[in-house]
């Protein structure tokens, strides 16, 4: 049996704002479903990287996804949805800029952006799930 490599579509209807950084609507076909869990600045010892620092604290958790996306034989490429949780909304360009250098910038996965009051450890910033569709 071969397995079909999924197709994903990103759409962003012409009746909805024009978003900046994600896609409205990401519609996925001939895959399965992969879900990541929030991830957050752990290294893989569990050390904090970045204390006080929500650009590097943003580098690490992309780092992580990467590696999760990598443990199922993927990467970025197959991610068509990002979820964020941030103690500072205002900073959100911040993670923009280091998602930038992961995802796909000309069809970015569809996202959410929340601003939390804190976390599971009071001294991290930011935590990303992410859901991606690799072949069947």
């Amino acid at each position: 049996m071969t397995s079909q490599l999924p197709a994903v579509r990103f759409i962003n209807p012409s009746r909805l704002s024009h978003p900046v950084g994600y896609s409205h609507v990401a519609e996925a076909s001939n895959g399965k479903t992969v879900y990541i869990s929030g991830q957050v600045a752990l290294d893989q010892s569990g050390n904090l990287v970045g204390p006080n620092d929500l650009r590097a604290q943003t580098q690490q958790v992309f780092t992580n996804l990467l590696t999760a996306l990598e443990a199922v034989g993927t990467d970025f490429k197959s991610v068509v949805k990002l979820n964020y949780y941030l103690l500072d909304i205002s900073q959100i360009q911040v993670v923009r800029e280091v998602r930038d250098q992961f995802v796909n910038t000309g069809q970015p996965p569809a996202s959410s952006a929340v601003e939390v009051r804190r976390l599971f450890r009071d001294d991290l910033l930011i935590e990303i799930e992410a859901v991606a569709v690799v072949p069947a």
